[in-house]
């Protein structure tokens, strides 16, 4: 199966710590409760992130200059294009923000695992087995098909991946 969605299958909504807006891209839940889940949104100051309780979440600044994540693991910078991981139920804070950042956000519930989170730059095949999230920042043809600004590409299938401009891939489980 090859699910694609556009910006127009999207929903807006306020943060769980109501300080700023995300939207929702795809959620999947299962009995009431969180597998997984494909967002973005907007850092546009300094603040505590929403918890998010037994989720892993991984987080790529699509635009702007980025900003660091604090809290008990540390910081970890969160740079342009460069995935980084963190636990959703640690209480994690942006610090550093000096202009509004944009990020693409993968949660997975903990007992899916980690979810793999890459940018890539050029063709790249994806085997089947598991499910693949495949989020467009520009052009890209992903499984013959071509996909717009900000498509996400749900795909359990072998799929090839041609950026015209950066990707982000996620493996969702498997």
């Amino acid at each position: 199966m090859i699910r694609h969605l556009t910006p127009a299958d999207y929903c807006a909504m306020p943060w769980a710590n109501g300080r700023g807006m995300t939207v929702e891209m795809l959620r999947v839940p299962v009995e009431g409760t969180l597998q997984w889940r494909r967002s973005r949104a907007t850092v546009v100051e300094d603040g505590d992130f929403s918890i998010f309780p037994e989720v892993n979440r991984n987080l790529t600044v699509i635009s702007g200059p980025g900003f660091d994540l604090a809290g008990p693991m540390g910081v970890l910078p969160a740079r342009p294009l460069v995935p980084v991981a963190f636990a959703g139920d640690v209480p994690v804070r942006a610090v550093g923000v000096t202009a509004p950042s944009d990020d693409f956000n993968v949660m997975t519930a903990r007992g899916l695992g980690l979810p793999q989170v890459t940018v890539i730059r050029v063709g790249t095949a994806f085997p089947a087995g598991g499910t693949w999230a495949v989020f467009v920042l520009g052009k890209a043809v992903v499984g013959g098909f071509r996909m717009g600004c900000h498509d996400l590409v749900i795909t359990d299938q072998a799929v090839m991946v041609d950026p015209v401009d950066p990707v982000i891939v996620a493996r969702i489980y498997g």
